[in-house]
């Protein structure tokens, strides 16, 4: 099978055992020697400093470039650029670059609304300082008027300066290959990194999916009912799932796989053992 890079995601621990989890995930997956770490922005920016913190840790002990998210809902300008020089100044090369969701209770959106406005802000502001990365979504982003309208607004992304998509998970390979033909009609000729979620725990999965628009699909989501409380088995069946949709998505010409880890590292581990990645 064709290797292709990989990359795995994090969200900042918020309390002793969570450090502790992370650290033991970042270790083991590092010596897949993935092209990088990404870390979570929370809502209006409420993991800023967390954010960086994890960034930075992730960098020094493991060596692996390392990538905030960064989102503009809730952010002023000049916030935002307080934001980008802090990452500047230390040596951040690297970005995922969201809209992101107002925190409960915000009002105001921001003086950027959309994720096309902050890459083409971040642009303005740094040059190409950073490698910038967008999402995009083969089931359509949850809010869109249209397919069509979403597959627009992701080509709008490219256009003011994103270097590469990453996927919303999903595990239908055609959306995927669908996806990439249309935004190809749209003349965007990034790459498309698909976004892969290992299954570990139904309950936990479902209740993501329900929140951010990914599709279940209803075979997957019975065998995962079917197996009720039998933790050993959702894990094999999800890393079975997993793989045969990492095959096809590489067979078709994925050009590189992003891990939503959900800071545990064995399925993701596992699954890429099993397509011979990152080794």
């Amino acid at each position: 099978m064709t290797k292709v890079p990989v990359s795995f995601e994090f969200f900042p621990p918020r309390t002793p055992a969570g450090v502790t989890k992370l650290k033991d995930a970042r270790s083991a997956l590092a010596r897949l020697r993935p092209e990088f770490f990404s870390v979570t922005f929370g809502a209006g920016g409420s993991t800023q400093d967390l954010t960086l913190e994890t960034v930075l840790e992730s960098r020094d002990e493991t060596h692996i470039d390392s990538a905030p998210h960064i989102s503009c809902i809730g952010f002023d300008r000049e916030r935002l650029s307080a934001v980008l020089h802090r990452y500047q100044e230390v040596g951040i090369e690297r970005l995922v670059a969201l809209r992101g969701d107002l925190p409960s209770g915000m009002t105001g959106f921001g003086e950027l609304r959309y994720a096309r406005d902050l890459v083409q802000f971040i642009r303005e502001q740094t040059g190409d300082a950073f490698t910038i990365h967008v999402a995009g979504y083969p089931e359509t982003h949850p809010q869109a008027r249209s397919a069509n309208d979403d597959i627009d607004n992701f080509a709008s992304k490219i256009s003011a300066g994103a270097n590469s998509g990453i996927t919303q998970y999903f595990y239908n390979p055609d959306a995927y290959f669908r996806f990439v033909e249309a935004c190809d009609a749209r003349g965007v000729n990034a790459p498309i990194v698909p976004g892969i979620m290992p299954i570990t725990n139904y309950t936990q999965l479902k209740r993501f999916s329900d929140m951010c628009g990914a599709e279940l699909p209803r075979w997957i989501e019975t065998r995962l009912r079917d197996f009720g409380d039998d933790i050993e088995s959702i894990r094999a069946f999800g890393i079975d799932v997993t793989t045969r949709l990492c095959e096809s998505l590489v067979n078709g010409g994925a050009p590189a796989f992003h891990f939503y880890t959900m800071n545990q590292h064995q399925a993701s581990i596992a699954v890429c053992e099993n397509l011979g990645l990152g080794q």
